[in-house]
């Protein structure tokens, strides 16, 4: 009896579902020839964002303060690595003639500090990650902006950012490198 009723239930299963996945999957077969011989071609657009940023005057305006930033960061965990230094030559020079408890407090003031050196280089290279993403954001919306008209203008559906190999291929007669068009609608 199982069996009978495990057969109905393939058989009706075979009988709605592979014709519905046939005409469900079928577009998905239609060619960019059989696309294109109809009018109804999908165009995009592709480039590559970095050359678009890094092309833009006020982006030099960024990576300039960036680097000025970065400097002063990099100049503080480099003043406190010397004093933890400092500190540790002046406690291995002298824990020979220490009392335990005076090695031990010593000891932990040296683990405190080592801490405290480790967590400013963690918190300063986050802060250096968000000042860098607040003073990119105008260049990006500008770049988004003029996307968007460079898209519109040509009558693209979407365009792609080929950095970092995202996209390994697109179609010559499908798509378009916008790059230059992007670069000269941003001056």
């Amino acid at each position: 009896m199982k069996k009978m009723i495990f057969d109905s239930m393939v058989k009706n299963a075979v009988k709605w579902v592979l014709p519905f996945c046939l005409f469900a999957f079928l577009p998905l077969t239609v060619s960019a020839q059989d696309v294109a011989t109809d009018g109804n071609t999908l165009k995009y657009g592709y480039l590559s964002y970095d050359a678009v940023l890094h092309s833009m005057n006020e982006y030099a305006t960024v990576e300039t303060s960036m680097m000025q930033l970065n400097e002063k960061y990099a100049a503080e965990q480099k003043r406190a690595e010397d004093e933890f230094n400092r500190k540790y030559e002046e406690f291995l020079d002298t824990q020979r003639d220490m009392p335990l408890t005076i090695l031990q407090k010593r000891q932990s003031e040296l683990q405190d500090l080592l801490n405290r050196n480790i967590t400013f280089k963690k918190e300063s290279q986050a802060l250096l990650e968000q000042a860098k993403a607040k003073a990119e954001a105008p260049l990006r919306k500008r770049i988004a902006e003029a996307m968007g008209r460079v898209g519109i203008a040509r009558g693209l559906a979407f365009i792609i950012n080929t950095d970092q190999q995202a996209v390994a291929w697109t179609h010559p007669m499908m798509g378009e490198d916008v790059t230059e068009a992007v670069k000269t609608a941003l001056r």
